[in-house]
């Protein structure tokens, strides 16, 4: 059996674990493996590399991805889906193996669907916002790269009394922003999932700054519903009552997917990728690898992208109540 892998979506720490899982995992069980260069974008061109065991040394504690990763317009056709189905087959490849976030997937359903091509999913985004497991891959580094950027602002945020507006990535899950707000003991988290109202936002933060004279920290997932820090931060600007309370903008940005990916999710990808390959092997398609309550599963891509993934509010309520 010859087993294709590519990355795809935005990158996540921990994607090139997951790789050097697989590509072992498959030579160990006498298996080939050919890695596809840029996801879906590269699969239509072809762009096809050998990988054997000794291709994926010292990439375990390396960020990003050594396959690359890239958005592909041409995959959303027909068209595209059809060119790339002929590289696949043309390359000699019998199952995929994709490490990606929820476009990823809808992605290989959709090539399973109209052209039989099998495959299994490794859950890769730092977003953590997929059904089927408890973590993704990534979410811990970039929760733990935020928490980092918050610790130092906190620090400088002390020193004058000043309120920080720290903008985390999300845009439609709240995951990073509820555990580094409540790791980083923000006074305030606000994420998309919640329904977020101004003038209370307004009533504590005035409350924290002024009764209480102290630094403040809120963490703002970008997608909240109020928009992103900048915004948030011209609409208390523009209020007289906070005419007096100096206030900063932070945006923590594509900081969140790079760096070196933490111990917790180097395990995990390992876990996920042998857990993958095994899957194609016994003849489990269109499937992801998930570990949940530390076990692992396979979930149907179908019943994945029907269930939303809820956050624990609990996260959300405890770091205001602590704060």
């Amino acid at each position: 059996m010859t087993i294709g892998v590519f990355t795809s979506g935005g990158d996540a720490p921990g994607m090139n674990a997951c790789i050097r899982s697989i590509v072992r995992t498959a030579c160990l069980s006498g298996h080939a493996t050919l890695g596809i260069l840029r996801g879906y974008e590269g699969m239509i061109d072809g762009d096809v590399v050998e990988l054997v065991s000794h291709s994926v040394s010292s990439i375990i504690q390396k960020g990003g991805t050594i396959l690359k990763s890239a958005r592909s317009d041409r995959f959303l056709t027909v068209e595209g889906r059809r060119l790339a189905a002929d590289q696949i087959r043309e390359a000699g490849i019998d199952g995929l193996v994709a490490i990606g976030g929820d476009g990823t997937l809808a992605g290989a359903s959709a090539f399973y669907e109209e052209h039989g091509i099998p495959c299994v999913a490794c859950p890769g985004t730092i977003d953590n916002d997929l059904f089927g497991t408890d973590e993704t891959i990534g979410f811990d580094t970039a929760i733990n790269t935020a928490l980092a950027s918050i610790d130092r602002i906190r620090d400088t945020a002390d020193a004058h009394n000043r309120l920080f507006l720290i903008e985390v990535m999300g845009r439609d899950a709240g995951f990073i922003a509820a555990h580094s707000g409540l790791a980083g003991g923000a006074e305030m988290v606000l994420i998309p999932e919640t329904d977020s109202n101004i003038a209370d936002v307004k009533t504590r933060i005035h409350k924290l700054m002024t009764e209480h004279r102290r630094s403040s920290i809120v963490v703002v997932a970008e997608g909240d519903e109020l928009g992103g820090a900048g915004d948030i931060a011209d609409v208390l600007r523009a209020d007289d009552q906070f005419k007096d309370i100096e206030l900063r903008v932070c945006v923590l940005g594509h900081t969140q997917r790079g760096g070196s990916p933490t111990a917790r999710d180097r395990v995990l990808a390992s876990r996920l990728g042998k857990h993958a390959v095994e899957a194609l092997i016994n003849g489990e398609f269109s499937v992801m690898a998930g570990v949940v309550n530390n076990e692992l599963v396979l979930t149907p891509f179908d019943v994945i992208r029907s269930q939303k993934k809820n956050i624990n509010y609990e996260i959300i309520e405890l770091s205001e109540m602590i704060s």
